[in-house]
């Protein structure tokens, strides 16, 4: 009985040696692993700070790329010292000159040939579009940029009057909303009178009158249609630009006219386009 005591004495204090270095071990390997894990932990901080920092670097990279290319996009290049045009302005202008026919693209020999063109179609198509052309109270000759529409004296005025006769309204609408169509446009109003003498009361010869005329052209387009000051121009040709003989009724009364020319301004056009660039470049760093 003595002896099953002392085997059972020995077997515990061998199983306990055995589990105590056991334990030891694990707890050696355990905290060998939180060793590492605190290396690796500090390894993966080490690397998401310079990932950061490379990531930084990076967006600046391309921050300064986008900000080339929209400055080169609307950098302004001078065109034959005419007028100023970027990029964006040119890309614009290439997509109005498709178009365009290709017999009047061939004749475009220079940059500034080009841009007439586009103007040229935009006035066309405005033109067109107000159905003038199909008016008999206009006659309208396109030649490159500038548009001139001729309208005859007795849809404006009473004859020897520089007032306005109620037809004028329907007329001068229509004349308005192509000027109104587009801001880069100069607009000069002229005066023609046939050469018999007028001296009245209120006007003195036929210099007078036909500038009385365009004035009164002029406010109308001002006043009543919102057409802005600053783009008009009133003139007075008298009676020394007929455009018919003076020898009958018929050719005086062609002579007896109110001239509109239509000067697209190239530099105020492409002027308000690069403001348009800037616009649009700022949205796009603003976004």
């Amino acid at each position: 009985m003595k002896n099953i005591s002392i085997l059972l004495l020995i077997t515990v204090f061998t199983f306990s040696c055995v589990s105590k270095k056991k334990y030891l071990a694990l707890q050696q390997e355990n905290g060998e692993i939180k060793s590492e894990l605190q290396k690796t932990q500090v390894a993966k901080e080490d690397l998401e700070a310079k990932f950061e920092q490379i990531q930084t670097r990076v967006d600046a990279y391309n921050s300064k790329i986008a900000s080339l290319k929209l400055e080169n996009d609307s950098k302004l290049d001078v065109v034959e010292g005419v007028a100023f045009m970027s990029n964006n302005s040119k890309a614009k202008m290439r997509e109005t000159l498709q178009h365009v026919s290709a017999e009047k693209l061939t004749n475009a020999k220079t940059l500034k040939d080009s841009m007439n063109l586009a103007v040229a179609y935009n006035l066309e198509k405005t033109i067109s579009e107000s159905n003038m052309n199909e008016d008999e109270d206009f006659a309208v000759n396109i030649n490159e940029t500038v548009v001139m529409i001729s309208i005859a004296d007795n849809m404006l005025f009473n004859s020897g009057s520089y007032r306005l006769s109620s037809k004028a309204d329907n007329v001068l609408k229509k004349l308005a909303d192509v000027i109104n169509s587009e801001p880069s446009l100069d607009v000069m109003v002229e005066g023609h009178t046939d050469s018999r003498t007028i001296n009245t009361g209120h006007i003195t010869d036929n210099w007078d009158l036909s500038v009385l005329r365009s004035t009164s052209v002029v406010r109308k387009l001002q006043e009543e249609y919102n057409v802005a000051p600053e783009k008009l121009i009133a003139s007075g040709r008298s009676s020394y630009q007929p455009i018919a003989e003076n020898d009958s009724a018929e050719n005086r009364s062609k002579n007896r006219r109110t001239r509109i020319i239509i000067l697209p301004n190239i530099d105020k056009f492409f002027a308000l386009m690069s403001e348009n660039n800037e616009a649009v470049a700022e949205n796009t760093i603003l976004d």
